[in-house]
């Protein structure tokens, strides 16, 4: 844990309510990002980040000492579970009235992408959030923790939980599993094809 982390927790557990908001603004960003991976919906997800800091704040007291990112991490993915177990409970229908995408949820090629590439990666993008829904909930957390934001083996252990090889086993896993999913559906692999084959033609070019 860093110095300003550890800092900060201190202060928070003596009732400095400033020192709590300290830790707010450095992960906000963080907790805010895999929430909304894993919900699909703005709205949705900045609820769960605020719900995340409310709990945190009110389990401070049993906070183990590790590094803090994780410990609010954890948190964030278990009460994002929480709702999507909730929304599934709910009558048919209501899932997709409630997770309504408000911006693109994949980023395969940069901002500056002419129309037709634009065009082109927003329906894969589309097709892959698709197949990530589609994986069992350990595996889909790890691929996204992993391949979309970047996390590392070891603290995506901490944030679910698990020993590192079960990470690393739900990583591939996970990704296999898309892999099928994708080569099962022709449109997506005629745009992964299109995609992931240019690079290489302009090479030749």
């Amino acid at each position: 844990m860093s110095s300003e982390d550890e800092k900060s927790i201190r202060a928070a557990l003596r009732g400095d309510l400033n020192a709590f908001n300290e830790l707010v603004d450095r992960y906000q960003g963080a907790v805010y990002a895999v929430c909304y991976r894993i919900l699909r919906d703005a709205h949705l997800a900045e609820d769960a980040a605020q719900e995340t800091f409310v709990r945190a704040y009110g389990a401070l007291a049993q906070f183990d000492g590790t590094t803090v990112r994780p410990w609010l991490l954890r948190i964030a993915t278990n009460r994002c579970y929480d709702l999507l177990r909730y929304q599934r409970r709910r009558p048919a229908g209501s899932l997709d009235d409630e997770l309504v995408e408000s911006e693109p949820r994949w980023t395969l090629r940069s901002p500056d992408d002419d129309p037709e590439e634009r065009a082109t990666t927003g329906a894969l993008s589309e097709r892959l959030e698709a197949a990530l829904a589609e994986l069992p909930d350990d595996q889909r957390i790890v691929v996204l923790l992993h391949d979309v934001q970047g996390y590392r083996y070891e603290e995506i252990g901490e944030i679910t939980q698990a020993a590192l090889g079960t990470v690393k086993s739900r990583l591939s896993r996970g990704r296999a599993r898309l892999r099928e999913l994708l080569r099962a559906d022709i449109g997506s692999r005629e745009l992964l094809e299109t995609v992931w084959r240019q690079p290489k033609d302009e090479e030749h070019a």
